[in-house]
């Protein structure tokens, strides 16, 4: 009789396995199983395409004035072209200004949301690992900033330091980061646990080798599907922010300023707040259910039920 040495697998048996499928492809089967993937994926998809490409698509310069095509309702049109959404009071065009707002909306959201997630991921691993006396004084700070809401907490900061785009983005970088903090604490406490962990120290691997090599990996999928949910966040933020006149100043186009340009004609030139309001709802629940379908897809408890 043929016998097999140990350890081997004979080629029979690997002919009867199912073929591995490519994450690309477990990604994609993924998403089409979820309506809600989908959706959010088209739309920030097609927010992040308009952000790249809109310069070239724009019909309109999104900061030119045409005096004599002031408050134009939609579908308007003249010998310098037709202006879809209408124009605003100064008669720029609704629709180009719309997409130059796409822009800073997604310069925001993504380089907030990387700076607080970098601050937050960093703070809760080591305050998690950590423990102890490190770990109760840690925590302390994340509770304290935690019992300010976090929108008048960004007012004040702002008010103080003044407004700008670059400003800005720090503002929601630096003071975002404590929602990761404490997610990412709380799964380090679970994952430390572990015992491919406690085998990690047993085979003689060093503290800071462990935690980044055993307990950073299987930790990081609660900071994405976080960070996807707080760039709607942030998103809002910087809308609420321009809106009030404490975010980004003219010349530059945000959505959250055209909402403060349009509140005074929101009678007589409704599409002024209107289109504007849209970009704003649209984007956020695109944002969010592309992180509740991610929330699914990374959950293996979720997807061991599905």
């Amino acid at each position: 009789m043929e016998t097999m040495e140990v350890g081997k697998v004979s080629p029979e048996y690997v002919s009867t396995l199912p073929p591995q499928r490519s994450l690309f492809t477990r990604v994609t089967a993924a998403l089409f199983r979820s309506p809600i993937g989908v959706a959010g994926t088209a739309i920030v998809g097609f927010v992040l395409l308009l952000a790249l490409i809109g310069p070239q698509i724009s019909p309109h310069e999104a900061v030119g004035h045409n005096l004599r095509a002031r408050f134009q309702p939609p579908g308007y049109s003249d010998s310098a072209g037709a202006y879809v959404l209408g124009t605003d009071q100064l008669g720029r065009d609704i629709l180009s200004r719309i997409i130059a707002g796409s822009r800073v909306s997604v310069l925001v959201g993504i380089v907030s949301v990387l700076i607080a997630g970098t601050i937050g991921v960093t703070y809760g691993l080591v305050s998690g690992f950590l423990g102890g006396y490190v770990d109760t004084v840690l925590m302390r700070i994340v509770d304290a900033l935690l019992s300010i809401p976090f929108i008048v907490l960004v007012v004040a900061i702002s008010g103080v330091v003044g407004a700008g785009l670059g400003t800005l983005i720090l503002i929601l970088g630096c003071t975002g980061w404590v929602t990761y903090a404490r997610v990412i604490r709380g799964e380090v406490l679970k994952v430390r646990e572990m015992e491919y962990v406690v085998a990690a120290y047993a085979v003689g691997q060093n503290r800071p080798m462990v935690m980044l090599r055993h307990i950073l990996p299987n930790v990081i999928s609660s900071a994405i599907v976080l960070a996807a949910v707080q760039v709607a966040v942030t998103i809002l933020a910087e809308s609420s922010l321009s809106f009030l006149g404490l975010g980004v100043k003219t010349p530059t186009v945000t959505w959250g300023l055209m909402l403060a340009d349009g509140k005074a004609y929101i009678n007589s030139a409704w599409w002024m707040t209107f289109y504007p309001g849209i970009a704003i709802t649209v984007t956020v629940l695109g944002v969010v259910f592309l992180g509740d379908w991610l929330r699914d897809f990374l959950d293996p408890n979720i997807r061991a039920r599905a």
